[in-house]
């Protein structure tokens, strides 16, 4: 479990406290604990994306789980899926059969964004446990609806942002909200930028491949190859680009450590290089940088420039995270055991054994829905602004409505093409 940069103090700690959570954790699913589970959305070699399919075989490598299905509307991307389980699962490539069988307890979503919402709400009220890929949503209504389905059916969802079960991130949060840098004035997450190409020819639809389910709730278009698969992620009808696919980590870490789970920030106003122009260009923001406003006079700045990360910016020093260090102004920032009475949080090892676990407990995961919705609404605020040409929106966060603004309320949503409704 060695972390560059995490102290052992810290490590023992992280141990004793998640062997004491899983010790006082009842066992719940079925007399031979066995916990069925179902892909949907395997990615494959097409564009190099395999998410969906790595995320299942982590949670094929723990005891007790066995895949029984895989769904895809790529027919070579299902059979490679089906391919890497032992005993072969079934097959499908309508999600809906999947999720129609009793016999599944779980489901991993592995879709494009523009699935999340539809797949996971079905799944959620055919009884299936979830875990869903980040970022979580693709507009701020359907995380709402999300949550409000999660908690009617109690239903347990883990979403996918894995840097809450990372020892360097806790640590780094966990300094933060006790202290140990002095009131926070700063925050600034540090995210990949974009590609601007295209515009891209309509191609053929390729024969092993459904291009209308694919598509889904999303507009109807010509078949293009660059908006599916690895490559979806730039295109706004189904993504949000690096504002969404990295935001949802790094802002979802910032939102942590200043104990903003259930809330957000108060402001926001986004400036950025526009995408290309054209029909089938890559149409999210390549470039960009992002000014929120916290309470207490607290400023994160989201931007594609510097290295990929988060900094905390304290009166008394600061933090850099990433996932391969932590470091600190000061040595003895990490160094220093934190005292008995400090405020600590959700201790997880492992992002998979989780959620695996509070099937088991029925207790919320580390990265429940509410907390994959708010943390992804900082990321749709952004990209909102950037579509009005950097407008300065005040939003609420209760309501979950930007005030005294109809033009960027309408962009919370979107209608979605028949027959496909959450």
């Amino acid at each position: 479990m060695a972390m560059a940069g995490v102290p052992e103090w810290y490590i023992r700690e992280a141990v004793a406290a998640e062997r004491a959570r899983i010790a006082e954790e009842p066992r719940r699913i079925g007399p031979n604990d066995q916990i069925n589970v179902g892909l949907i959305g395997a990615g494959g070699s097409r564009g190099g994306f395999r998410q969906g399919l790595g995320v299942t075989r982590w949670a094929a490598s723990k005891p007790g789980v066995r895949v029984v299905a895989v769904c895809d509307v790529d027919g070579k991307h299902l059979e490679e899926a089906a391919a890497a389980f032992n005993p072969t699962p079934a097959k499908y490539r309508d999600f809906r059969e999947l999720i129609a069988r009793k016999d599944i307890d779980a489901v991993i979503i592995g879709t494009p964004d523009h699935w999340h919402a539809v797949i996971a709400i079905a799944a959620m009220k055919a009884g299936k446990d979830v875990y869903c890929e980040k970022p979580l949503t693709l507009f701020v209504e359907e995380g709402r609806r999300m949550v409000r389905v999660a908690r009617e059916t109690r239903r347990i969802l883990q979403t996918g942002s894995q840097q809450r079960s990372d020892g360097r991130f806790r640590l780094a949060c966990e300094l933060v909200r006790n202290g140990r840098i002095g009131k926070i004035k700063r925050v600034v997450t540090h995210l990949p930028g974009g590609p601007v190409d295209g515009p891209f020819p309509v191609q053929p639809v390729p024969p092993d491949f459904d291009w209308d389910l694919w598509l889904g709730p999303a507009p109807w278009t010509e078949y293009v190859p660059q908006r599916t698969h690895g490559t979806f992620r730039h295109w706004l009808e189904y993504s949000g680009g690096m504002i969404t696919d990295w935001g949802a980590h790094h802002n979802d870490i910032a939102q942590w450590a200043l104990g903003m789970d259930e809330s957000g920030p108060r402001t926001v106003q986004a400036y950025g290089r526009g995408p290309r122009i054209g029909k089938d260009c890559y149409n999210t923001f390549p470039e960009f940088s992002i000014t929120y406003t916290y309470p207490d006079n607290i400023t994160m700045i989201c931007t594609n420039e510097g290295e990929n990360g988060v900094d905390f910016e304290g009166e008394n020093g600061s933090i850099f995270v990433s996932r391969s260090t932590i470091r600190a102004s000061d040595p003895r920032i990490l160094e220093e055991p934190l005292p008995a009475s400090a405020t600590r949080l959700y201790v997880s090892n492992d992002h998979m054994q989780n959620f695996l676990d509070c099937m088991r407990s029925r207790k919320l995961p580390i990265c429940d829905v509410e907390i994959g919705h708010r943390s992804v609404t900082v990321c749709h605020l952004a990209n909102i602004s950037l579509r009005l040409g950097g407008r300065r929106l005040e939003w609420d966060p209760v309501a979950e409505k930007f005030k005294n603004d109809r033009e960027a309320n309408a962009l919370l949503t979107r209608p979605m093409r028949k027959p496909w409704h959450l």
